[in-house]
């Protein structure tokens, strides 16, 4: 279990001015399972895209509780952990300046079922009749069809029963359901709505207990959990991510640091990471991180591997679920709706009504081109950290279709470098971590156009080589392949830095277009080449230096696209937002080449954000300048909590200690004046429990 020093009540004045955001809803989750309401707890799915949703589906798109036929009056309502929430409420119907003699609460868990209790409360000296109703409903929308709404081309149905109701939805011969019981027994059952006649005594208590489960096709079934009736109490403490139960030592580090926003962010870190995960398969425990709520609580590729990366040093088991998902899913063949050739690792996997009749490509699909690259990151930087070689082993024939994807399929034109095409109507126009449509412009602000070979890919596919030679000689017995990927590497290392580098410039490009012309708009992806090694040591210290300038670093992080480019928008989506996780693998790549102090600024930029969200980061902040006001701006429609935005603060502290493992831990602790010391107890490297102490030197 994490324990870390307390350091003081929460009345405690904020740091530096720091400001709370406040939320707009309310959010519990677990895994793939949440359910999104307003601050009463309410949910209104017709008027916003809130709900309880299970494995891509809305299973209830109606959820109100009525108080003598009104909507109830907030006092306070939030989330108490990751899968718990409480709301305080009083009757809508009081008057302002009217004392109410009645009080309600809320209390809600969803953690493989949902489970609501009632609470109320009459306050007075005189007895109370109160009506209280349940509305209820689903619409069974796919989520696909909650962001595009469409007709529904399957059966709705509706089986009130005693204790409760039976919402159903069937489509040929898929289906879903959602079963409602109550207890005690309501008065009334219609389809729409239970409702119960309560007296209560003077200074008297009612209390209604009401359970969700859902079922049907594509759901893994909940473990059979006896909640004795009771939403379960949060203790304060982080969730222990992977742990081993038979394992007293097992759990994340202990963070021990004099800075309050960095153990809250720490612990919120971790918490989230833990929320995020769900099993995918019904029939293997792997429980690897969804991408992020509220739209992509599903199994990504590219995110579910850098997510367990950044992880690593803290909890490794995410790492060997999402190696052994993806590996699981990997394809084998041709299919040009689902763009996936013999060997890619998946983008995205989902499993609701669109997908299962063939509407969607995701299940799965297969349009990203850095996944499978770095597949073999992961499963080399996972064995480092914990010596498992016989996952690496079992895992080798997945691994060397990877590789053959990457020289086979991966480089559409044999020139040596990834680039993609979509194949698929239904696919993405850009197939790298900025996937929108508009993510690859030249300067002065054109499109550029397919097949594309990004910076990033090929120092992905360089690392890969690298990486994955060593497994060859450490775990497989095969020096040969080792040195012809070693070749190979060397050789893309080359062409690479004589093809993407313009003088004219003076940094990086970002990509070539189909006609092998540069790109040459300045972005965050540059950053990434430091990070896998693929850069020229001659050019790291201008890449940095490039990189740092106002243009590109905003003071909470790297600009996805520089400032003064065509293109640049502080608020598009990957052409001039922030982005944390992206910071943090530019501050890895700064750190890699020597560049100590830049890498902990970069790093210290996160941390510093994170504290006004209260530890827990969203997908992407606005690229507005620190200058421009006293905290970072959230991009409209970001993620939160998001899997690698939950892991940019831990890759964060690696940067900060300077953290590797060749054989043995290393450390090198960086630390600015601003964070004194911070100590990592307990750090599980190879199946050994490390310390490490970081401080400030004078004079930094």
């Amino acid at each position: 279990m994490l324990i870390t020093r307390q350091s003081g009540k929460s009345s405690k004045a904020p740091e530096n001015g720091e400001r709370r955001l406040v939320e707009p809803e309310i959010v519990v989750l677990s895994g793939s399972d949440f359910l999104v309401s307003d601050g009463r707890g309410d949910v209104n799915g017709q008027e916003r895209p809130n709900g309880l949703f299970v494995r891509d589906m809305r299973h209830l798109s109606t959820w109100r509780l009525l108080v003598d036929g009104q909507a109830t009056r907030l006092l306070s309502g939030r989330a108490l952990g990751h899968d718990t929430a409480l709301f305080v409420l009083t009757p809508g119907r009081v008057q302002v300046g009217h004392d109410s003699a009645v009080s309600i609460q809320r209390r809600r868990r969803v953690d493989g079922h949902f489970l609501e209790e009632v609470q109320v409360d009459n306050h007075s000296g005189v007895p109370r009749r109160v009506l209280v109703d349940v509305e209820y409903g689903a619409d069974f929308a796919d989520v696909f069809e909650v962001k595009d709404p469409r007709p529904k081309l399957g059966t709705l149905q509706a089986a009130p029963r005693a204790d409760g109701i039976t919402l159903r939805y069937q489509r040929d011969s898929f289906w879903r359901a959602t079963e409602i019981a109550f207890e005690p027994l309501p008065a009334a059952v219609t389809e729409h709505a239970a409702s119960f006649v309560v007296d209560l005594p003077p200074g008297g208590r009612w209390s209604l207990r009401v359970q969700v489960r859902c079922s049907g096709e594509g759901l893994v079934p909940a473990a059979d959990e006896d909640h004795d009736g009771q939403v379960a109490q949060p203790d304060g403490q982080t969730a222990h991510l992977g742990a081993r139960a038979a394992d007293p030592d097992g759990g994340p580090a202990r963070l021990l640091t004099d800075l309050d926003s960095l153990r809250r962010t720490y612990r919120q870190s971790l918490t989230d990471l833990a929320a995020l995960r769900f099993r995918p398969f019904a029939d293997r425990p792997w429980s690897p991180p969804a991408a992020g709520l509220p739209w992509f609580m599903a199994l990504f590729g590219r995110d579910s591997l850098l997510t367990s990366y950044q992880a690593l040093p803290f909890d490794a088991s995410l790492a060997a679920s999402t190696l052994q998902s993806l590996a699981r899913l990997q394809a084998t063949e041709l299919d040009d709706f689902r763009d996936a050739e013999p060997g890619k690792i998946l983008h995205e996997f989902r499993s609701g009504e669109m997908v299962r009749f063939g509407e969607e490509p995701q299940g799965p699909y297969y349009g990203t081109h850095d996944a499978t690259p770095l597949f073999l990151v992961l499963l080399d930087e996972y064995e480092r950290w914990t010596g498992d070689l016989e996952l690496v082993r079992r895992l080798e024939a997945p691994a060397r279709a990877a590789l053959e994807w990457i020289e086979r399929f991966g480089d559409l034109d044999g020139d040596g470098y990834l680039e993609y095409a979509r194949r698929s109507p239904r696919g993405l126009d850009n197939q790298f971590w900025k996937d929108s449509w508009n993510s690859v412009l030249f300067a002065d602000g054109r499109l550029a156009e397919a097949p594309i070979a990004t910076c990033d890919l090929q120092g992905y596919a360089y690392d890969a080589y690298r990486r994955t030679a060593r497994l060859a000689r450490l775990a497989w017995g095969d020096p040969a392949l080792a040195e012809r990927l070693q070749s190979l590497a060397a050789a893309l290392r080359r062409r690479f830095n004589d093809d993407f580098w313009s003088e004219s410039r003076g940094h990086y490009v970002l990509a070539l277009d189909g006609r092998k012309r540069q790109v040459d708009a300045l972005t965050s992806n540059v950053g990434h080449l430091l990070w896998t090694g693929i850069a020229d040591d001659g050019r790291a210290a201008a890449t940095v230096e490039r990189l740092m300038r106002p243009d590109m670093f905003s003071g909470w992080g790297i600009r996805t696209m520089s400032a003064l480019d065509a293109g640049h928008n502080p608020i598009s989506y990957h052409n001039g937002t922030v982005w944390p996780h992206d910071t943090g693998i530019v501050a890895e790549g700064f750190r890699r080449y020597g560049f100590r102090e830049e890498a902990s600024r970069l790093a210290i930029s996160i941390l510093e954000a994170a504290r006004h969200f209260d530890g827990r980061l969203p997908e992407a902040l606005a690229g507005f300048a620190r200058e421009s006001g006293p905290f970072p701006v959230i991009y409209p429609t970001a993620s939160r909590p998001q899997g690698w935005a939950a892991g940019a603060p831990l890759l964060a502290i690696r940067t900060l200690l300077g953290l590797d493992v060749d054989g043995r831990l290393q450390a090198e602790p960086w630390l600015p004046p601003a964070l004194p010391s911070v100590e990592l107890c307990g750090l599980t490297v190879r199946g050994v429990r490390e310390d490490v102490i970081g401080r400030a030197q004078a004079g930094r």
